[in-house]
């Protein structure tokens, strides 16, 4: 009987767990909870940490079973209570720390998956659940791929698995060609059919399925990266590598995005840019913008106004945020009844006098084809892109 089993509460495991047990848990919670993958968990790493090295030296565990932690912290076979450093002991344990270790510096490939996003969800922020198959080290086996003791190294390769052959490719001349190794396909071991786990089959991993909560924060852009540090496949001896979310926004109907601005079209008749108008906007977030032009203001075609503070927000700074630019396209009439134009014309500024020769040739205009004439065009005019101009680029906000 023990005095009191909270060290061995800690790791989960039975007051008669064997050292394997013991190591068994340590390496699955130092993992989960490790500083690195979890800055919140500082102290449930700590508890890991001491649970562990208590139990895993036999004399601390028998002071510990008879007198409790009490004992213990009193210097029973624990240098006057203190404790090894967790992550000293975590280093010791994997052969060189999480992520900057002294000798564990290998790293496992990042996971990239794209994440289909709207504009709306980067405008008000959004959580994307996101299931994903992920490699981990096999439990049953503890990452070996067999039984203990059966794992040989491979002869071919020497445990590298890579072979390497050398060639001659001339006098006095050879080429090294390295290549993956048959006999143990790259892994550097032979476990024979009969000693292999029967979980991974000898692979010492296991796919399993991840969900993972994707938060999208107000302001994120279009390929952005969320990445989950530690979250990639595992392999034996390799530090996991991450799980990148790549943020891929899907076009918007109405709105376009310019940096921390949002773009719009809208669409005039001739009477509107001319006597006036009143417009209704629905915002990104389903609010109702009404857009009124000032008496007397005409709006001239491809004009660009803008509203202040109804932008995107800006990451990380959600309340201050971009314009609205608005592109007015003014619809003209195909024709215009010919009583109406005297009183259209005291309505406008008058026409500028022209002179016209007097040996000057009458002509009328015809609608242009969409490729009438290209071919008559030099090569000087090819170069020039005014020619069936397709609008103005939005550059900056002329603000009314």
């Amino acid at each position: 009987m023990v005095k009191e089993t909270a060290y061995y509460d800690i790791l989960g495991v039975r007051p008669d767990a064997s050292a394997d047990d013991l190591k068994k848990a340590y390496r699955k919670l130092a993992l989960k909870y490790h500083p690195d993958k979890n800055p919140n968990e500082g102290e449930k790493f700590k508890q890991i940490s001491q649970a562990y090295e208590v139990l895993s030296d036999a004399e601390k565990r028998s002071i510990y079973d008879e007198g409790g932690e009490g004992a213990i912290k009193k210097g029973g076979g624990g240098g006057g209570g203190g404790f090894t450093s967790p992550m000293d002991l975590f280093d010791m344990f994997f052969g060189g720390g999480f992520g900057g270790g002294r000798r564990r510096e290998r790293r496992g490939k990042d996971l990239v998956h794209q994440l289909s996003v709207t504009l709306e969800e980067l405008y008000m922020g959004a959580t994307r659940k996101l299931a994903l198959q992920k490699s981990v080290i096999c439990d049953k086996c503890e990452g070996r791929g067999g039984k203990k003791g059966s794992i040989d190294k491979c002869g071919p390769c020497r445990g590298t698995g890579v072979e390497t052959k050398i060639q001659q490719v001339g006098p006095g001349i050879v080429q090294h060609f390295e290549h993956m190794c048959r006999s143990c396909h790259g892994q550097g071991e032979l476990i024979a059919a009969k000693d292999r786990c029967k979980t991974c089959s000898g692979k010492k991993t296991v796919r399993e399925r991840k969900i993972l909560e994707v938060h999208v924060e107000k302001g994120m852009r279009d390929g952005q990266k969320i990445v989950f540090n530690g979250e990639g496949d595992q392999e034996p001896d390799l530090q996991p590598g991450d799980i990148v979310i790549v943020l891929d926004e899907k076009e918007h109907p109405l709105f376009r995005r310019s940096r921390e601005n949002l773009v719009i079209t809208m669409q005039l008749q001739l009477v509107e840019a001319l006597c006036g108008f009143q417009k209704v906007i629905k915002t990104l977030d389903e609010r109702d913008l009404v857009i009124t032009s000032l008496p007397g203001e005409v709006i001239k075609h491809e004009a660009l106004k803008c509203v202040l503070g109804e932008g995107m927000p800006q990451y990380k700074n959600p309340f201050e945020k971009g314009q609205l630019i608005i592109q007015f396209m003014v619809l003209f009439p195909d024709t215009i009844p010919a009583e109406s134009l005297p009183a259209l014309e005291r309505c406008l500024p008058g026409r500028p006098q022209v002179t016209i020769p007097i040996d000057a040739e009458e002509c009328t205009l015809s609608e242009l084809e969409p490729d009438h004439g290209r071919g008559q065009r030099s090569a000087h005019d090819e170069d020039e892109e005014f020619y069936f101009h397709q609008g103005p680029r939005v550059q900056q906000c002329a603000t009314s």
